[in-house]
């Protein structure tokens, strides 16, 4: 077994309840994307168009979780990793948006939830991760108002059939900012729409399902737990100038509170960011009621901090981030800055909105160049680091009473990166995408060590796999 850093701080110093885990999403690992009855979703289809993938890729294929799950399950127990968050497919499950039922796609999640169980591996399920189904992006998706219909019929499709299964944690959307904005703003994101006529009524679709999809699941078992996760960036004005510090705070409205503002009941962040004004004419009467979602945990997802500068030819904010390499900080394969004080910023920031609401870090990662030589070791210190020096920022924001419970590595393998393709790998365990091998990295058997209270029993357990 190759040598692994050693810790700079105790797994015990977060308490015995602490949870730790790792996520992944369904369009960027399940692969099968026609397969037993599912439908394409918009990434699919998104990523069969000319130029809108790294060199032309797509996840057809991808880590063929579909087909494999059984054996990553037991890479996942035998890492020690005790919680797993994964997403469904809308359009495995419901191959029409609505009715009726693929009870193939259906029967997946069942065994996987089911398989996560027996292994002693508690599934956090998202309900939703950017993959819509093709059938109703071609009746205007996210752009639709009925799209509340659409979520809603999915939710009490996923709480009838599902909820019954012991799934003690739910999570409804993955990061709406990214999936409405990348995808209905700036069109580098599937379904590639653009300009605000599209993003402004993406906003505010997405941010009213939260609590629709929420009052679905909970009539079908009181008892669970269920929250949503947000994107955010620890922002930054390039200068104390009144120009960049206007810019930064536009920013900030955007970027960071543009969901969790309204969840929270403050509504959307208009009076710093009135460019969105436009939102009250699609409003109804009772919108303004339903952006609130009474949440049983909130999921911050923070890679990175942006620095921000005041830009008069941008459009709408006269604001633009400072890219992390131009500015020679240091930077992941993404060109991220690593700056580990953001995840504590984030913390606090989210943790004023409802101190009474826990928080979890459901995603934080980082991607950087592997050099695998086609053994079954890959040293990646850099991502041992990071994770380090993260998990140091998430104690210390615990230390000082703010109330987050738990760490979600992003991601456990390296998988499908949307528009970036297999390009940046995130993975504490290394694919090979044309043979499928799976490479635990020395990232992997950091985290595994770090969190495990039976050190040897876990080392013996990753020698037999790299065997």
């Amino acid at each position: 077994m190759s040598e692994i850093q050693i810790d700079k701080f105790n797994r015990k110093n977060f308490g015995p309840d602490f949870i730790w885990g790792v996520s992944t999403a369904a369009p960027q690992t399940e692969g099968a994307w026609n397969e037993d009855g599912k439908s394409p979703s918009i990434w699919d289809t998104f990523s069969m168009k000319k130029g809108k993938i790294f060199q032309g890729q797509n996840p057809k294929i991808a880590c063929d979780f579909y087909h494999r799950y059984r054996e990553d399950i037991q890479l996942i127990k035998n890492l020690g990793i005790k919680n797993f968050r994964f997403s469904l497919s809308w359009s495995r499950i419901l191959p029409n948006g609505t009715g009726p039922i693929n009870h193939k796609g259906l029967d997946f999640y069942k065994s996987l939830c089911d398989e996560l169980l027996e292994h002693g591996i508690e599934p956090w399920p998202t309900l939703y991760h950017w993959d819509l189904p093709q059938v109703l992006e071609d009746k205007g998706g996210w752009t639709n108002r009925e799209v509340l219909n659409w979520f809603e019929y999915y939710s009490e499709t996923i709480g009838k059939h599902l909820g019954n299964r012991g799934i003690q944690n739910w999570m409804v959307l993955n990061e709406p900012m990214v999936f409405t904005g990348a995808g209905h703003f700036l069109g580098y994101h599937a379904p590639g729409r653009r300009g605000f006529s599209n993003f402004i009524p993406a906003m505010l679709h997405a941010a009213l399902c939260t609590g629709k999809k929420k009052k679905k699941l909970r009539s079908h078992q009181s008892s669970i737990n269920i929250g949503s996760t947000y994107s955010c960036s620890f922002i930054t004005p390039r200068t104390n100038s009144e120009a960049d510090l206007i810019a930064a705070k536009k920013a900030d409205a955007l970027l960071n509170r543009l969901f969790i503002e309204p969840a929270c009941g403050l509504g959307f962040p208009l009076s710093d960011l009135n460019v969105l004004n436009k939102v009250e004419k699609l409003m109804r009467p009772e919108d303004e009621k339903n952006l609130k979602v009474d949440l049983d945990f909130i999921g911050v997802q923070n890679y990175t901090r942006e620095i921000v500068e005041s830009c008069w030819y941008v459009p709408y904010l006269k604001a633009r981030l400072v890219n992390a390499k131009k500015r020679g900080v240091p930077h992941t394969e993404m060109e991220w800055e690593v700056y580990p004080e953001s995840i504590y910023e984030m913390l606090k920031k989210f943790s004023r909105y409802r101190p009474e609401i826990p928080l979890l870090v459901t995603e934080n990662g980082a991607a950087f160049k592997d050099n695998w030589d086609g053994s079954n070791e890959l040293k990646d210190p850099l991502r041992v680091e990071y994770l380090q020096s993260h998990i140091s920022q998430v104690l210390r924001a615990k230390n000082e009473g703010i109330d987050v419970r738990g760490y979600f590595v992003w991601t456990l393998m390296d998988n499908f990166e949307w528009a970036e393709g297999y390009r940046p790998r995130f993975g504490l365990v290394y694919l090979d995408f044309e043979t499928q091998k799976r490479v635990i990295k020395d990232s992997g058997k950091w985290f595994s060590s770090f969190i495990s209270e039976n050190f040897e029993g876990v080392e013996k357990k990753i020698v037999a796999l790299e065997n």
